[in-house]
């Protein structure tokens, strides 16, 4: 996932819509861009956007959990002190034999309060469509790739 690499498998319109410049996303598993460890940075913009995740838990059977303090405009940073600590994990749980779901959380801190209220409102609506259109991608491509156990 990240801009640069596969995207974040969102709708066609909403890749378009948001991240023009990083192109399409992937419509299937890249297997060169498999290969995250933890503290790896993965961009949510250009680079000069000063906008990434850090890879805090990886887990590749069951668990990924990426950190950010890095989604507010710096100018917003350096003039208002506005801050953002997000955490963005997915878990995969086998409730039964043979079912597994994916459960992806996100946990935000923001400051000041005005920035925590205009997120909410104006942010939180739009974070439901790209999360769908997200887990629902990657159901399709968990489902549509032969599972490969990993080497002992």
């Amino acid at each position: 996932m990240g801009w640069g690499r596969a995207g974040w498998y969102t709708y066609r319109w909403v890749d378009q819509l948001l991240f023009p410049a990083n192109g399409p996303s992937a419509d299937r598993i890249v297997s060169e861009l498999q290969q995250l460890r933890l503290g790896d940075r993965i961009l949510d913009g250009p680079p000069q956007s000063d906008c990434w995740f850090t890879v805090e838990i990886l887990d590749r059977r069951r668990t990924m959990a990426l950190r950010s303090t890095r989604h507010v405009p710096i100018a917003w940073r350096d003039r208002f002190g506005a801050s953002l600590e997000w955490v963005w994990s997915w878990h995969l749980d086998q409730p039964w034999p043979g079912v597994t779901r994916l459960v992806q959380r996100n946990r935000m801190k923001l400051r000041p309060r005005w920035f925590e209220v205009a997120f909410l409102a104006a942010i939180v609506p739009a974070d439901f469509v790209m999360a769908r259109s997200h887990l629902q991608a990657i159901k399709r491509l968990a489902e549509s790739t032969p599972v490969q156990e990993a080497a002992a």
